[in-house]
């Protein structure tokens, strides 16, 4: 199963904004990548994995309806 970039934000219990400031971002962009707007780059990609613990496979990047992991 693949989870949306707001569906593993919200299972770690995480704001917007704290995410953008863990991962180095503005909250503008992290928004933009869950609305499916925009797209991260490789180097946010490998950040994005490293700070929920899942690998780029599992995520879908392309689609911003949630999918909330049980």
């Amino acid at each position: 199963m693949k989870y949306t970039l707001k569906a593993i934000r919200i299972n770690k219990g995480d704001t917007q904004e704290q995410t953008a400031k863990a991962i180095g971002l503005s909250v503008e962009t992290w928004a933009n990548y869950e609305k499916g707007i925009t797209f991260p780059d490789v180097p946010t990609i490998k950040k994005i994995e490293k700070y929920f613990d899942i690998t780029y496979d599992k995520i879908n990047f392309l689609c911003p309806e949630i999918t909330v992991k049980q």
